[in-house]
């Protein structure tokens, strides 16, 4: 507003009126104080926005409180749009709200939070731990320098009650939706198990096959063996009383079963594992197994994977279900 200097401007004054005699005139009236009108110059918004205006400029980050929740104020970058993303301190992190930053603008490729001097802070840092110090947002290699607004810190009696609250509400969900959490973990199990019982059955199919035709060629095996034996005491009998004498085929029996001591001896050294019926027949077993399931092209090591997990479901689900009664 300009204010113009000078004197001011005074009006000519006129002859008094001649008035009938007689009558008492009123005193001269005082002259009237003149207002100046000033015209403004240039724009009249700009000079009211310069002077009046508390508009935050467009590329600031600002951070307030609303009911108890922070709100963090933004340029997106290529709507050029302000934003706002309400913050949950006890829940979101910093990876949370840079996911939520580039899910709201495509436009934002890269994106991170540094401290004041320049260290990257971690992804896992929760939010309420992020604003307590000022802090800086990097969008698109642009830093903006934020400032976070300085709460009022809470008394050692104050932060106490908090705690036991926020117990006692942890405590009170977990009571009320306990059974609704079983029930649907239930559910999960159960369909697990239904899921790893139908990969199971063509494998199950596949696996009693293999079986039975191993089964078989180790029964053939001990049979052999004792055919073998059989022909080995014939043939001794008829060499020791037809052929020759005692005293000629006792040196022989006494060789033979030294030769079968030595078999066994190596047979231990090999396996690691005392030389007995049953447990050659499970190696012979085990031996033709792998073989055929080579051949069939049977995964072992997937059915037993397959196999723990169903075992450990079933477990689970039992537990769950001793846990309802």
């Amino acid at each position: 507003m300009m204010l113009l200097r000078g004197p001011w401007p005074r009006r000519p004054r006129l002859p008094p009126t001649p008035r009938p005699a007689g009558r008492v005139h009123p005193p001269p009236r005082t002259p009237t104080p003149q207002v100046l009108c000033v015209k403004l110059c240039g724009n009249l918004k700009y000079s009211q926005s310069h002077l009046y205006s508390t508009v935050v400029p467009p590329d600031e980050i600002t951070i307030n409180y609303r009911h108890g929740l922070p709100l963090i104020t933004l340029t997106l970058p290529s709507r050029k749009e302000r934003c706002q993303f309400v913050v949950k301190p006890m829940l979101s992190t910093v990876g949370s709200f840079l996911r939520d930053l580039q899910n709201e603008d495509k436009g934002v490729k890269t994106a991170a939070i540094l401290t004041t001097d320049g260290r990257e802070i971690p992804a896992t840092t929760l939010m309420e731990i992020l604003l307590m110090n000022d802090f800086k947002l990097v969008i698109n290699k642009i830093t903006y320098d934020v400032q976070c607004p300085k709460k009022e810190k809470l008394s050692m009696e104050h932060a106490t009650d908090m705690e036991n609250v926020k117990s006692l509400v942890h405590r009170l969900f977990t009571a009320l939706h306990l059974e609704e959490f079983q029930k649907k973990r239930e559910h999960h199990l159960l369909e697990k198990i239904d899921h790893l019982r139908g990969q199971l059955q063509p494998l199950e199919q596949i696996k009693a096959g293999i079986e039975a035709r191993s089964e078989a060629k180790t029964s053939g095996l001990l049979w052999a063996g004792l055919a073998l034996l059989s022909v080995q005491g014939g043939a001794l009998a008829w060499l020791t009383w037809w052929v020759y004498s005692w005293d000629i085929m006792e040196p022989v029996t006494y060789f033979i079963t030294f030769a079968n001591s030595m078999v066994f001896f190596a047979y231990f050294i090999v396996t690691r594992q005392d030389y007995t019926y049953s447990a050659v027949k499970s190696r012979q077993f085990l031996h033709f197994f792998h073989k055929k399931s080579k051949q069939q092209h049977f995964d072992v090591v997937q059915y037993n994977k397959l196999k723990e997990d169903l075992a450990k479901s079933n477990i689970k689900l039992n537990f769950q279900d001793h846990k309802r009664k």
